[in-house]
Formats: C-alpha cells, sequence, structure tokens
C-alpha cells in the first residue's frame, strides 16, 4: 500500500491530490521550483523538494529531478496531476523502473495516445468513429474549414482554426513553433472543423482486473482559444440514447489499448447527435470535480485505490443532480486577453465549503490564496469555482452569485465573463455549442458588470474611504473631517481613472452633510477606511473599500470596481514617445515579423512574446512606420518595457 505519495506538479491539482491524500492517511511531498518558493501547495505538504530554477523545462519537466526528489524525500508513489509530465510515457517508466509506484495508466497506453494521429488510427480501427486526418500539404478548399492541431500535447496550444487557404501555411508554422515550445514535438495535422459542435467528453476508470467504468459524461463546449471556459455534468445535449452510445465508445477506446487508471475520452458531436472522437487524456482532468459532485465518488481517491491493485465494483454510482465549473483566470479582457501578473493582494470567495462533500453547493480548487504572487512561469489559471444543486439552473445561478460577490484584487481576471456567461438566456437554455462566444460576442459577454453609474458611485466611495483613512491616521485635529477650514473654501478633490473613463470628485463634509458635485441625490450614512454607506436616491448601499496604493479596490452588490488614483502633480520625465507598444506581462521576444523603418498597416503582426506558456502577437495599432525597435530575438522583457514605437507615415 502507499504510504509516502509525491506529487510531481503545482498549484490546484498538487492541493487536490493531498486532500485525498490527508484523508487516506498517506504522507505527502510537494516539489517547488524557486517561483513557487512560497506557494500554497509547498506549504501544505508533509514535506517539500525544491527544484532550481522557474521555467518549467528546469523544474516541473525534468524526469530525473523528480524521481530523486522522491528517493530524497522517502516518498514512495508518484502522482502526476495534470500537465507537465502527466502524459509523459518516458517519465513514467523512469517512475516504475526506480521501484516506485506510478498512479496512472501504463507507459504503453501514455505512448498509444500521445500522439493523436496514431491514436485516431487506432480507434478507429476499434470501431470507434472518428473524423479523418488531413494532411496539410493537400488540403484544398472543399475541405474548409479546418483544425490545424499538435499531435502532442493539449489545452489549445498549437492549434488554429483555417478558413481560407491563405491562412494555411501562417497557421501551420503559428501552430508548429507553439506545439515545439509547449510539448517539445512540432508535429501538426489537420481534421475537419465543426462550426457548431459540442465537446463532450467521458471520464473513464479502469482497473487492473478488466473492470472498465465509463463514470459520466461532461460537456465542455464553451471555450476560448480552444481552451475550456465552463464545463458541466451532465451534458444538457446529450439524451440517454446518446449517453449509451457515448459510454460505450469510450469503454472500447480504453480497452483497446488495455487502460488502467483515470482518464478521459473526448469526442465532438454535431448538432445531428452524431459524434466523432477527438483524443483520449490518460489523466485526470482539469474539470474532474464536476464529475465527482454529481457521482459523489473521490476520482483521486480512486486513483490512489486502482495504483495499489483494488478492484472496482462492477458499475459506477448514478448521477445525481447537476454540477458547474467555470476557470477563473487572471486575464485581462480589454487587453486582447492578455495573462496578468502580480500580488493577489485579496482572494475571498464566500460560501465555499472548506471541506467539501457531495452535494455541499459551492467549491474552490485553487492553487493561490490572498497575498500570493502570480508569476509568468505558469498557466495564469487562479481556481476552479465549482457547485452543485438539484437542477441545472439551480446550479449556475448559485454559481454566479457567488463569483459576482467575490473580492479579487490585485489582477484583472475574467470573472465578468463568467457570470455574464451563466447567466445568459443561452446557457440556461443548453445553447451551448463552441460557436457561443461567436454567436453571442466574446467582448459583449466580457464587458464589465460594473456600470457607469456603479463606477461613479464608487469613486466617491472611494474618495470618503480614503478621507476616513486619513483622519484616522491624523496626529492632531483626529477628530475634525479631513480639509476642514474656519472658513468654507473649495471642496476636497481627488481624481481617479477606470480604463477609458475619468472620475473628479469634488466634496465637502459640513454640519450639514456631504456635499459632492454631481451627486446631489446622494447622502452619507456612515465612512471608515474599509467600508462608506451611502443613500443614494433613497437605497441604501455598503460599499466595501481596500487600497493598495494608489489603487482602490471597490466591492458591492452593484459590482467590483477597480480605480487608480491619478497623482496631483504628473511627472513630466515618465512620458513616453507616441506610438510606443509596451510589453503587457513580463516575457521573452520569440519572433521579430518587422525592422526598424519598416511600413506597417494596423493589425499587422511586429512581435512575438512568449509567456505563460503561451505565444502572444504584438500588433500595429494604427498604420505608420516602425520608429524603433529596441528588442531582439531571445530578450527577456518586463512588464511596461517598450517593445516597438510606430510613428505616422510621412
Amino acid at each position: 500500500m502507499i504510504q509516502n505519495l509525491l506529487v510531481a506538479n503545482r498549484g490546484e491539482i498538487a492541493r487536490r491530490v493531498f486532500r485525498s491524500c490527508r484523508d487516506a492517511g498517506i504522507g505527502t511531498v510537494a516539489v517547488f521550483s524557486d517561483a513557487d518558493a512560497d506557494a500554497p501547495h509547498a506549504r501544505e505538504a508533509d514535506v517539500a523538494v525544491r527544484l532550481p530554477g522557474n521555467a518549467p523545462g528546469e523544474t516541473y519537466l525534468r524526469a530525473e529531478l523528480i524521481v530523486k526528489a522522491a528517493a530524497d524525500a522517502g516518498a514512495d508513489a508518484i502522482h502526476p496531476g495534470y500537465g507537465f509530465l502527466s502524459e509523459n510515457a518516458g517519465f513514467a517508466r523512469a517512475v516504475l523502473d526506480a521501484g516506485l509506484t506510478w498512479v496512472g495508466p501504463p507507459p504503453a497506453a501514455i505512448e498509444t495516445m500521445g500522439s493523436k494521429v496514431e491514436s485516431k488510427r487506432l480507434m478507429a480501427a476499434a470501431g470507434v468513429p472518428v473524423l479523418s486526418e488531413l494532411d496539410p500539404e493537400t488540403v484544398t478548399e472543399a475541405d474548409l474549414p479546418l483544425l490545424v492541431k499538435a499531435s502532442a500535447g493539449g489545452g489549445g496550444r498549437g492549434m488554429r482554426v483555417v478558413r481560407s487557404l491563405d491562412e494555411l501555411a501562417e497557421a501551420v508554422e503559428s501552430a508548429r513553433a507553439e506545439a515545439g515550445s509547449a510539448f517539445g514535438d512540432p508535429t501538426v495535422f489537420c481534421e475537419r472543423y465543426l462550426e457548431t459542435g459540442r465537446h463532450i467528453e467521458v471520464q473513464v476508470l479502469a482497473d487492473s482486473h478488466g473492470t472498465v467504468w465509463a463514470v459520466g459524461e461532461r460537456e465542455c463546449s464553451i471555450q476560448r482559444r480552444h481552451q475550456k471556459v465552463v464545463e458541466e455534468a451532465p451534458s444538457p445535449f446529450v439524451d440517454e440514447a446518446m449517453r449509451a452510445e457515448l459510454f460505450d465508445a469510450a469503454r472500447k477506446a480504453a480497452q483497446a489499448i488495455d487502460y488502467v487508471g483515470a482518464g478521459t475520452v473526448e469526442f465532438l458531436a454535431g448538432p445531428d447527435g452524431r459524434f466523432y472522437f477527438l483524443e483520449m487524456n490518460t489523466r485526470l482532468q482539469v474539470e474532474h470535480p464536476v464529475t465527482e459532485n454529481v457521482t459523489g465518488l473521490d476520482l483521486v481517491a480512486l486513483q490512489l485505490s486502482v495504483a495499489e491493485g483494488a478492484r472496482l465494483p462492477g458499475e459506477p454510482p448514478a448521477a445525481n443532480g447537476h454540477s458547474i465549473e467555470v476557470r477563473l483566470y487572471a486575464e485581462d479582457p480589454s487587453a486582447g486577453w492578455q495573462p496578468q501578473s502580480g500580488t493577489l493582494h485579496t482572494f475571498e470567495v464566500s460560501g465555499v465549503d472548506r471541506e467539501f462533500t457531495h452535494g455541499a453547493g459551492l467549491r474552490l480548487d485553487s492553487g493561490v490564496e490572498s497575498g500570493s504572487v502570480i508569476g509568468v512561469h505558469y498557466d495564469p489559471m487562479l481556481a476552479k469555482v465549482i457547485t452543485w444543486a438539484p437542477t441545472r439552473a439551480e446550479a449556475a445561478r448559485r454559481l454566479a452569485g457567488a463569483l459576482a460577490g467575490a473580492k479579487i484584487h490585485g489582477v484583472v481576471t475574467n470573472r465578468d465573463l463568467l457570470v455574464r456567461i451563466l447567466r445568459h438566456e443561452a446557457f440556461l437554455a443548453g445553447e451551448t455549442d463552441t460557436a457561443f462566444f461567436d454567436r453571442h460576442g466574446l467582448d459583449t459577454l466580457a464587458a464589465p458588470l460594473a456600470t457607469v453609474d456603479t463606477e461613479h458611485w464608487s469613486a466617491l466611495a472611494a474618495a470618503l474611504a480614503d478621507a476616513a483613512g486619513n483622519r484616522a491616521s491624523a496626529t492632531t485635529l483626529g477628530r475634525l473631517p479631513s480639509g476642514w477650514r474656519n472658513v468654507r473654501s473649495g471642496g476636497q478633490r481627488k481624481v481617479f481613472a477606470k480604463g477609458d473613463n475619468r472620475y473628479e470628485v469634488v466634496y465637502s463634509l459640513t454640519r450639514d452633510g456631504l456635499r459632492a458635485e454631481g451627486y446631489d441625490d446622494v447622502a452619507l450614512v456612515a465612512a471608515t477606511p474599509d467600508q462608506v454607506v451611502l443613500d443614494i436616491a433613497g437605497v441604501r448601499r455598503t460599499f466595501a473599500v481596500a487600497r493598495h496604493g494608489a489603487v482602490s479596490y471597490v466591492d458591492s452588490p452593484l459590482g467590483s470596481v477597480t480605480l487608480t488614483a491619478e497623482p496631483r502633480f504628473a511627472d513630466p520625465d515618465s512620458a513616453l514617445a507616441a506610438g510606443s507598444l509596451l510589453a503587457p506581462m513580463p516575457g521573452t521576444v520569440v519572433r521579430l515579423a518587422v525592422s526598424a523603418g519598416d511600413s506597417v498597416r494596423a493589425g499587422d503582426p511586429l512581435l512575438w512574446l512568449e509567456a505563460m506558456k503561451m505565444e502572444h502577437r504584438i500588433s500595429a495599432p494604427a498604420d505608420g512606420v516602425v520608429a524603433e525597435l529596441p528588442v531582439e530575438v531571445g530578450q527577456q522583457v518586463e512588464v511596461g518595457a517598450v517593445l516597438a514605437v510606430v510613428g505616422e507615415t510621412e
């Protein structure tokens, strides 16, 4: 039996595995990079072993270092989590060769399914429906639209949609570059692209005695850039007849490769209900909690049990109720969805059941907490927020409410997008195919929940909380209002910026109460440094205010607003040349498309920046000439660094 388990991973999945280990009485070992030295997963394990370096290639992708860490810490088993080495057959063999228990499928099964090209051929032979493979060199207009996909890996990396033959060469080159960087294998292939497909996957679990479970299906159709955003179980699209066919195909897939352990068989279903094999993930999926919630199973505990040689019962439990999961990312919708880095000052989701059990309501699987630093070396997912309820509508409402009321200070996230999806009438009607964002508008769905009026009132609340803070910290005249004068003069003035909006708050605190320009229907009820209560047209509203430097975070039932106080006196040395393009995050310049002096048109690519395991294109904001290009390939840049300057055409 397993006594001491090392998790060859980080973040929320490491913490998730540790939780099941604690319940089972199994000791835990964490590995951590230098960037993760203070991460929660490194603190929560019984012991932790340092992997020197920061980048995945130096740390979490070094199989020999992880096997050595297991030996040094006295671990007798390794769980790979997901991502990194979880689907690396060589790593699985190294674990077994070291005499350790591998909590995963046989290396041969990983190897077989590791190539999407070879796995599709095998599945077709096993009677599993597949989409035919297309050779990038021979596709024609009749094959369009098509999808360029990396043969190795997943997560949307190395994947491009092509709707015109003119786009094909660049899409293949870009996909190959990204696949090579992310997975070490630049092989790509093409297949027909279903514009309005459903991404349906089946959780399988198999023991070494021949029992194969199809535990239940999940729908993961709402995706951005081929990365899943919302996942749920069961699928609103699947009826009992289709479910039986899906389960049968998934079991055939697992049996064809003598699979053992937890895995997921992914399918793409058309509007007519016909489905096709996409790939098999030979590991635990990110979205496994929704299956746990509706079945009451602990999939990690079952992985451990199967690895110890235990038998599964004949059939899995039936599903009950509905579960929805959303992925909360540190990314800025208003800046082209650029990943964000920095300190997460506050991260609080109210109503979370800390020791989650089936049917408890709200679950949070997170690799971060208040005070965590979000770096640039890893995926920007902060957490998975998951809910369970007897019905799908109840689950969606509960999850939307929890997200809308969460306090997330320090980095911009996709929270507002998630809330709008969960409350959208099309989502509630189950109309959730892969064209959801195309049909309803990603920018529309990602618009801030807070209205201009909410920002207007939040700016006043921030100014009053700031004044209360100044008053509380004053060493003299502490009980007098900020800005008090014997003779009445101009009011106090505070200016805040929120994106392109600017809010100038001019106010006075008098014997008669608050006087604020442009706030005629607002009265002050109470103000402290961290909370302001306003009476707005007869309705009393409470605003929680937190300040970090020049930034105020204002949370209320009306929405969350982040405001940046403008300095009273601008520094002339801080001005940038017109047309400067700044690095949106720390990263590495991996490709240049232009040189200084080149003419460009709006939208033309200038260069590519690699950060958080993805390539990010930096494009010309307008027609012009590349006046400056102060970077070169391989150069590492910090956030805010000037990457290029595009001047007007003479």
